[in-house]
């Protein structure tokens, strides 16, 4: 019997359970046995598995996160865990392998096809959405509605307060949380990563508000996003395997510049990784059910160095080379029917 392994790197986001079910469900009933990689390629470098079979996967869609853990980790950053993950790959006597991930996980699966195991399908999660080739990555959905529904909430608070409100959500080079969570939220400033923030704009869409009767204002920026001529605002400066810092903290300086302008008290909100966590939503659970289907039906049909792709309401495959090749940035025609509700 042919075996197949799954792993999950990078972050954590809802739905990734269903892809880790629909591939255990799909892959026993087209003959394969299926292995679990824990904690991302870690898991390949230490030859950390677990056995998955149907109790395995019994009960496990509603839950967010990842049964099978995950990490940042990058084989081809420390010296050795390259051919350690090449031997452990061997060992295991694995036929293929379906890499869940964003970027920077589906970019190191790519770079194995190249670096002799070819053998690799990718599967696209992020709740950034910002995959290349892709409509959507599951993650996203459930992260756009906890933050819509956090700035559902901070607006009762704002008015009640007369208060100018900051919520930073996460997006560290793409803002699509920010632009959709914004919209659908009615937040009367959205900045995101894909333009340099104008802080003197900003404060005049404010003060233009405050000119004609209100008291309140809701302000949601991406974590990546920067002032004109400005740097990306961290916690640390230490970088992970991938070379990003961690950031956050834009907020904060964003809600002192406004308050300071505007003579308006200002308070930050920073939502964090209460995006990530959580039951995924149905779009999700069912999003992430093709995507696995798929992966293994890419395995089946030897279709390898591919990736599950969502284009319209259709699951197709692409190149896992295109996939992360760019990322996929906010469409300008979005933002400015965004524009239309500033103030």
């Amino acid at each position: 019997m042919a075996r197949i392994a799954v792993l999950t790197g990078g972050g954590d986001c809802p739905g990734l359970n269903s892809v880790i079910r629909a591939v255990v469900r799909k892959g026993i009933s087209e003959g394969y046995e299926v292995l679990g990689i824990k904690n991302g390629w870690k898991g390949l470098i230490e030859n950390d598995t677990m056995p998955l079979d149907l109790n395995s996967v019994s009960g496990i869609l509603p839950k967010g996160g990842t049964i099978l853990g995950t990490s940042r980790t990058n084989p081809y950053k420390q010296q050795g865990d390259l051919q350690k993950l090449k031997d452990n790959y061997k060992n295991l006597g694995l036929h293929a392998l379906i890499a869940t991930g964003g970027e920077d996980t589906l970019g190191v699966a790519y770079k194995l096809t190249e670096d002799g195991i070819p053998n690799i399908v990718g599967v696209p999660k992020t709740i950034d959405n910002d995959l290349s080739c892709t409509d959507y990555t599951f993650g996203f959905d459930t992260a756009l509605n906890v933050a819509m529904e956090c700035i559902d909430r901070l607006h009762t608070t704002a008015e009640s307060h007369h208060r100018i409100i900051v919520a930073e959500v996460m997006g560290r080079h793409a803002g699509w949380i920010a632009i959709e969570s914004g919209i659908a939220g009615g937040a009367d400033v959205i900045l995101i990563p894909e333009i340099p923030i104008d802080i003197e704009e900003v404060c005049a869409i404010i003060k233009k508000r405050h000119a004609r009767g209100k008291t309140f204002s809701i302000v949601v920026v991406a974590e990546g996003a920067q002032f004109k001529e400005g740097t990306f605002v961290t916690q640390e400066h230490k970088l992970d395997d991938f070379g990003h810092v961690r950031l956050g903290g834009i907020g904060e300086n964003l809600a002192a510049e406004i308050e300071k302008r505007t003579g308006y008290e200002t308070r930050v909100s920073v939502l964090g990784h209460i995006q990530r966590g959580g039951s995924p939503t149905a779009f999700d659970r069912v999003l992430g059910t093709r995507f696995g289907v798929k992966a293994v039906e890419l395995v089946t049909n030897k279709k390898f160095g591919r990736m599950a792709a969502l284009s319209g309401n259709k699951i197709i495959d692409v190149a896992l080379e295109e996939a992360v090749k760019a990322l996929k940035t906010v469409d300008p025609e979005l933002y400015n029917i965004a524009r239309v509700f500033f103030g």
